[in-house]
């Protein structure tokens, strides 16, 4: 495989890992607090119709950036309700919003468009553009370095800078400030933290909330910049990718780039096969190389990857003590 093949891929996975990026930062947040979110999937499908309904209809895709994270965030809401006020059990509620995430975004596409579910093929100022990063043209006959500074870490849209951007602020803000580290203490003991006075339910639905922007950057980022424009089931099951990822990356928000970077380079193998097949001297079916990431996916939940502890109070409801 030549150098300029390598440099394809890599760009492609960079673009690719985005969604999976932002949505499994998005699931850290919440199961750092102590909730175990099974509905990024949905979070992310409702946002991404709402990004592209919105987008198509004003002709401006911040306007779409901003009902996406508003649906993903009515979503998020709605779990936090069910799983922090009336204590109900936090993955039956997430699968849940999975299933009315797949109804509700067809039902709407449908009723707004008539077009099967789908909305028109965005354009213009309703899709996010490629931007060029500084001295993108002047560095890229550096050998090496310049042509991946040129071809692969420029030219993507803002919302992948955004998401690499969040990976430092998510680790700083966890490790290095005071609400991250009560947020902590939240998902292994929420009791110390309530006998120190500080509020459980807010901090988890300050998770769940931020769960619910990061969620529906990864969906507008799939209809308004990946592709142009909302299918039904377009999220493809990268929400159980990104939780397979998260495992993974056993809770750390660096390890979560490096996870969704290797789940990334998966699916861009599969939209090369001919470098497959020139790489390993045989011809590869197509069927296969698509469902790599799944069978990764598999592999990770199965705990093939090692022991991964997740925080002891992920999953379990907070009685305050009288």
């Amino acid at each position: 495989m030549d150098y300029a093949t390598l440099l394809q891929i890599l760009d492609s996975t960079l673009r690719l890992a985005t969604p999976l990026l932002l949505a499994c930062l998005a699931g850290l947040w919440s199961e750092r607090s102590g909730i175990f979110d099974i509905g990024l999937e949905g979070k992310m499908l409702m946002a991404a119709m709402a990004s592209a309904a919105v987008a198509a209809l004003t002709g401006s895709v911040w306007l779409g950036l901003g009902a996406g994270m508003a649906a993903s965030l009515v979503l998020a809401g709605i779990h936090g309700i069910a799983s922090i006020s009336f204590r109900g059990d936090q993955l039956i509620s997430g699968v849940a919003l999975n299933f009315l995430a797949s109804g509700i975004t067809v039902l709407v596409a449908v009723r707004l468009f008539g077009q099967g579910g789908r909305t028109p093929p965005l354009s213009g100022a309703a899709r996010f553009q490629p931007l060029e990063l500084p001295l993108a043209q002047e560095l890229s006959g550096v050998p090496i370095l310049g042509p991946f500074y040129a071809d692969v870490l420029s030219g993507h849209s803002i919302l992948v800078y955004m998401a690499l951007a969040a990976v430092p602020l998510t680790s700083w803000l966890l490790y290095r400030t005071r609400f991250g580290l009560r947020l902590r203490a939240v998902g292994e003991n929420p009791a110390a933290v309530d006998t120190a006075g500080i509020s459980v339910v807010g901090l988890r639905f300050a998770a769940v909330a931020i769960t619910g922007i990061l969620c529906g950057m990864a969906g507008a980022y799939l209809s308004t910049a990946l592709q142009a424009g909302f299918g039904r089931e377009m999220t493809a099951g990268r929400g159980y990718i990104a939780l397979a990822a998260l495992i993974f990356a056993k809770w750390r928000p660096w390890s979560a780039l490096g996870a969704t970077l290797l789940f990334g380079f998966f699916q861009a193998l599969a939209l090369r096969p001919d470098v497959v097949e020139r790489v390993a001297q045989f011809k590869v079916p197509v069927s296969m190389l698509d469902a790599l990431p799944y069978i990764l996916t598999v592999l990770v939940l199965a705990g093939f990857v090692g022991k991964a502890i997740p925080p002891r109070a992920g999953g379990e409801p907070y009685v305050k003590e009288r």
